[in-house]
């Protein structure tokens, strides 16, 4: 590290240094290197025109006055008539020099103005810089050699290049010096960098400075000190939640994206053999489970089932998604809630079946006696009382029953497509009768031309429990009314009275066995608390769905919903019929 932070210091003092004297050489040398030709003709200017002035004098040697001039201004001085001709010159014989009537200072001077040039002489061959000054006789000239100045910016350069050189040597050492000072900082980023890797969220940087290395590791070990934290505070959940899961009887699994087993509590464990990071199929045999879990998965919803995971052995499945696209499977075992809930269904078919011949016995003896002559009155009152009671008995009987086989499944379905108008208007001509006659109208509002796959005969239990429901207590609404929409997956049908509707906490229960809004009235109309138990299993066997919607003095309406039949297709036809 420290070689590469040297180079990358050593790269950057040569190129600041290059630039600078790159800047000095070109720029600055350029601009004084012009201030010495200004200063050196400015001061050529002066002398040529006192070198005008001797000249002109009367008696005056052009030759020695030039000769006194150069020497004095340690230049070249010429003395040029007005046709050209060289009178005298301190670097060369006149007679050999060549008319100068064309030189540009020359034509400046006859004009009246002091001339200047810069190039090289023919007679001398180096480049001066000439400065003329008008005369009565012609002009006088000085002119004084350009190498000088590019003597003295040479020198000025070399100079240059020098404390560039010794510059460039200085920074090399400085290089070296901050390359190890920093190489030595950045290696403890570097070494807290690879712990935090490896794991260990303790590190620290040991470093002070106030620069933006020091603030960096001074972040730096804030950050370590929050992750650690957080870390702390992960892994104490983890713990926790691993201890809970462990500790609940239901098993738990965990799978990853790719279908492989990441996590599992002990029940599973205990359940079947686990291999955490192998295939799901390598854990998981049971065909629905797996089903179940690529249902999630694709859908990414939460999806229930059961499974047979050892042999007479039921489960509850649920599999719920998770947020890194794999998936949680919980399996309750309902074995022993099934056995029971059996066992009841057995216990309550058989005690049924078996008081369903006494109390007919009972039913047709005090039938009997009501018929024999002569009863005397409070007898007869009994009797009827034990009339009454018995055939409710034998409600409750035919109810239990009917439940039992419904909830049992020992009731097969006769499926077949059937019309939702036909359905209402066999409910409509079955029960518009005993509704009438306790002075309720029955009528249909509202149907349908989509089929239904149902039992006929199931589905006229179902609307013969939910009418006369509303037959014994609606009545005061003096009319119900049936109806049949179509729904997501099927046709929805319903039964709407205008009674005096059912309270707001009762709602959820309503379709449990035995529950009743008002248990008092219910023995009065002879009710058992079953028919909406049976209408709820019969429609959940068709695999539909049941729902209520209540409100105090305006009545009540229920829902259930069938699922349409294979082939068909819904249509937007409803209309009204006639409810006489």
């Amino acid at each position: 590290m420290r070689s590469r932070v040297f180079l990358k210091l050593a790269v950057s003092f040569l190129f600041v240094l290059a630039v600078a004297t790159f800047t000095l050489d070109v720029i600055i040398r350029s601009a004084w290197e012009q201030s010495l030709r200004n200063d050196l003709q400015t001061s050529l200017t002066e002398k040529v025109l006192l070198f005008a002035q001797e000249a002109e004098a009367p008696g005056a040697d052009p030759v020695k006055v030039a000769e006194r001039v150069g020497q004095a201004a340690d230049a070249r001085a010429t003395v040029i008539e007005h046709d050209g001709k060289v009178l005298a010159d301190t670097r060369a014989d006149p007679g050999q020099m060549e008319n100068h009537a064309t030189r540009p200072e020359f034509v400046a001077a006859l004009n009246g103005k002091v001339g200047s040039n810069i190039r090289r002489s023919h007679t001398v061959g180096i480049e001066f810089l000439y400065v003329a000054a008008p005369t009565s006789f012609g002009a006088v000239r000085l002119a004084y050699p350009i190498t000088s100045i590019q003597e003295r910016v040479a020198a000025i350069r070399r100079n240059l290049l020098g404390a560039s050189a010794v510059a460039l040597g200085l920074s090399i050492i400085l290089a070296a010096v901050v390359a190890q000072f920093t190489a030595r900082r950045l290696t403890r980023i570097s070494d807290f960098a690879q712990q935090i890797a490896r794991g260990n969220l303790a590190a620290r940087i040991d470093e002070r400075g106030i620069d933006e290395i020091g603030e960096l590791a001074a972040a730096l070990n804030e950050t370590g000190r929050h992750l650690e934290e957080d870390f702390a505070a992960i892994e104490k959940g983890r713990a926790q939640l691993e201890a809970l899961l462990n500790s609940i009887q239901d098993a738990v699994l965990a799978v990853s994206e790719d279908r492989r087993v990441q996590w599992a509590n002990g029940a599973m464990s205990r359940l079947i053999p686990v291999r955490l990071g192998a295939a799901l199929v390598e854990t998981v045999r049971d065909p629905e489970l797996l089903k179940l879990l690529a249902e999630c998965m694709e859908a990414k919803a939460v999806r229930s089932g059961s499974a047979t995971v050892l042999p007479g052995r039921r489960f509850a499945a649920t599999a719920a998604p998770i947020s890194e696209g794999g998936a949680v499977l919980v399996l309750h075992d309902v074995t022993e809630i099934e056995r029971v809930d059996r066992t009841r269904r057995d216990f309550i078919a058989n005690v049924s079946h078996e008081l369903r011949t006494p109390l007919t016995s009972i039913q047709g003896y005090a039938e009997t006696l009501l018929d024999a002559p002569a009863q005397p009155g409070q007898a007869r009152e009994f009797v009827e009382i034990i009339l009454q009671n018995a055939r409710r008995m034998a409600t409750l009987t035919e109810d239990l029953l009917t439940l039992a086989r419904v909830e049992s499944g020992e009731q097969q379905l006769q499926l077949a497509p059937v019309s939702a108008r036909e359905l209402l208007e066999h409910a409509l001509q079955s029960f518009r009768g005993p509704a009438e006659a306790r002075g309720v109208h029955l009528s249909v509002e509202q149907s349908v031309e989509d089929a239904v796959q149902v039992d006929r005969e199931a589905v006229y239990h179902v609307f013969q429990n939910l009418v006369d429901n509303a037959t014994k207590y609606a009545a005061g609404g003096g009319r119900i009314v049936l109806g049949a929409q179509s729904a997501a997956g099927g046709v929805e049908f319903y039964v709407r009275d205008f009674g005096p509707g059912i309270p707001s906490e009762h709602l959820p229960r309503l379709f449990e066995r035995f529950y009743r809004v008002d248990k008092g009235r219910s023995r009065e109309t002879g009710g058992t608390g079953l028919g909406l138990a049976i209408v709820k299993h019969i429609v959940l066997n068709h695999g539909g769905a049941v729902r209520v919607e209540s409100e105090l003095h305006h009545g009540s309406t229920f829902y259930f919903l069938l699922p349409q039949a294979a082939g068909t297709e819904k249509t937007e036809k409803q209309g009204r019929t006639h409810g006489a």
